[in-house]
């Protein structure tokens, strides 16, 4: 019978390695295979949290340049939101209303305090950013929408997620480029659409994902299509900038991940691995 021990004679040069060491070697033992069309499936949450930044911006130059009016984004906006709480709530089937003890009230409730809140802050955040430059403006917006995107909640069990400042990332860019509005109309329009669509869409996006395979592939075909359709109308060079895009994140990533799976190579043998245990408990006592 084999034994492990560190501290005791043997008999052997310490650089001994037995005949049958390598016998019990194994390779790729806990590998996830990939196929390709199912990572196209799922790069769709990309597609599609990359087409809420760009209708976002995009709905913030078009009420720079006055082409938009306030009115209209946040009646538009409103009743979509009224159409997906209730979609969510039929899909759901009142399981998580029944959970946490919600009526429909008390959801109307906090939808009018915090519209109630907004509107009233809004000459503040209106005013909020006067003494910093545009373009030190235009700068962080860059970087916290590109910060949001990357610490999004795709559905990858990581460490770098965190939905938390995710959100609170593309709420600061909003904020940013509110202030830059004509007026607390807009700032308030501006800031409840980014509220309705980087905080309250995921939720629907998740749980439209999980209930149907179809329904988020058309989603997905249809949020590339209205960003490539309104780039187009706004500026046709950055069109087909995002044509490309879309299909390098949709096609060509996916396959170039599929083809880094034949390179994998994990060993596990019958030496003794070091692991690292996340568990602090036998410290603390």
């Amino acid at each position: 019978m084999a034994r492990k021990v560190l501290y005791e004679r043997s008999g052997l040069p310490d650089n001994h390695v037995s005949r049958n060491f390598l016998e019990t070697l194994r390779r790729n033992v806990r590998v996830r295979k990939y196929s390709y069309w199912s990572v196209v499936y799922e790069s769709g949450v990309v597609t599609q949290q990359l087409g809420s930044v760009c209708i976002f911006v995009l709905c913030w130059w078009l009420m720079e340049t006055g082409t938009l009016v306030p009115s209209q984004l946040f009646t538009s906006s409103l009743a979509l939101s009224f159409l997906g709480y209730y979609l969510y709530d039929v899909i759901d089937g009142g399981t998580g209303r029944r959970c946490s003890g919600r009526t429909r009230l008390a959801d109307l409730k906090s939808v009018l305090i915090f519209l109630s809140f907004t509107y009233g802050l809004s000459p503040l955040l209106k005013t909020l950013t006067e003494t910093i430059s545009t373009d030190t403006i235009y700068a962080m917006t860059t970087f916290m929408l590109l910060g949001h995107l990357l610490f999004f909640d795709y559905g990858a069990n990581a460490a770098i997620v965190s939905s938390g400042l995710s959100l609170n990332m593309a709420l600061f860019a909003s904020v940013c480029l509110a202030s830059r509005l004509a007026g607390p109309l807009h700032t308030f329009t501006l800031i409840t659409f980014a509220c309705e669509l980087f905080a309250l869409w995921p939720l629907l996006q998740k749980k439209l994902k999980k209930q149907s395979t179809g329904c988020h592939g058309m989603l997905t075909v249809l949020f590339a299509v209205v960003v490539v359709t309104a780039l187009a109308m706004v500026a046709p060079a950055c069109a087909a900038l995002a044509i490309v895009l879309l299909f390098l994140l949709s096609f060509l990533i996916p396959l170039w991940l599929v083809k880094l799976q034949l390179y994998k190579d994990n060993i596990h043998g019958p030496w003794d691995e070091a692991e690292i245990k996340d568990d602090l408990s036998g410290v603390l006592h």
